[in-house]
């Protein structure tokens, strides 16, 4: 076998928006309102093994806008991408799908939010950049807690004997 057969690829085969929803519960009255909205951001970032080789990167991101009580609106966007990574040590693909692809297809999705709020008749959000390192390193870490809750909790539990 060749050594280009063994060279690591990495390319992005596709980036699309997979889902995008709007909800503006309490419109038209919300417009009528003088103060200015809460914000509330949650992201989140998935992977999944489409193929030998091939991996689909999502991340998500949902925006709250809050007069007081009352929703102004609520979006929920998903934006994801198709790649191709091939002879990347596994050690290394782990990261690359929790951090590289995240940060391919994030700038995709800031925009798709932004200009569906817009669309929705209010002044746009502009979501921050997100550190996708750190935020892998956060997930890891409670991972790592939750794995050590339940293997604390396992090693507890009593043994049933049928």
């Amino acid at each position: 076998m060749s050594d280009e057969n063994l060279q690591p690829v990495f390319q992005i085969q596709r980036v699309y928006l997979k889902d995008l929803s709007l909800e503006q519960p309490n419109s038209p009255a919300i417009f009528l309102e003088q103060e200015a909205p809460g914000i509330e951001v949650s992201v989140d970032v998935g992977s999944e093994k489409l193929a030998d080789g091939i991996f689909e990167s999502t991340v998500t991101v949902t925006v709250t806008a809050k007069i007081g009580e009352k929703v102004a609106f609520l979006v929920e966007g998903k934006q994801a991408g198709i790649f191709e990574a091939r002879n990347i040590p596994e050690d290394q693909l782990d990261p690359l799908l929790g951090i590289g692809c995240p940060n391919i297809v994030y700038p995709y999705l800031r925009s798709n939010v932004a200009d569906a709020i817009t669309r929705a008749g209010f002044p746009p959000i502009h979501l921050s950049e997100i550190n996708f390192e750190a935020f892998y390193a956060q997930r890891l870490a409670i991972a790592a807690e939750q794995a050590q809750v339940s293997d604390s909790a396992t090693a507890e539990a009593p043994a049933t004997i049928q």
